[in-house]
């Protein structure tokens, strides 16, 4: 098992990359967030704030996914 370090800026730096994975397979797939938001059945900040890197539940991770039809492993790698 490996330890944590002293700092959060690790988990930050991963929301960031996994907001931009998310971003990277919407314009992929040619959406918008718009497209995005109502898919999943969000509100645009969400999205918004998901793409910007913001602490956010599973549940909207799975949303997200579920809305772009890809696993949601695709997404947080």
């Amino acid at each position: 098992m490996q330890d944590l370090p002293d700092d959060d800026t690790w988990n930050a730096d991963r929301r960031r990359a996994i907001g931009e994975n998310i971003r990277k397979e919407r314009c992929r797939q040619g959406l918008t967030q718009d497209d995005v938001w109502m898919a999943a059945h969000l509100t645009r900040w969400t999205i918004q704030r998901v793409e910007s890197g913001a602490d956010v539940k599973l549940s909207t991770l799975l949303r997200i996914a579920r809305a772009l039809d890809v696993p949601l492993a695709d997404l947080v790698r």
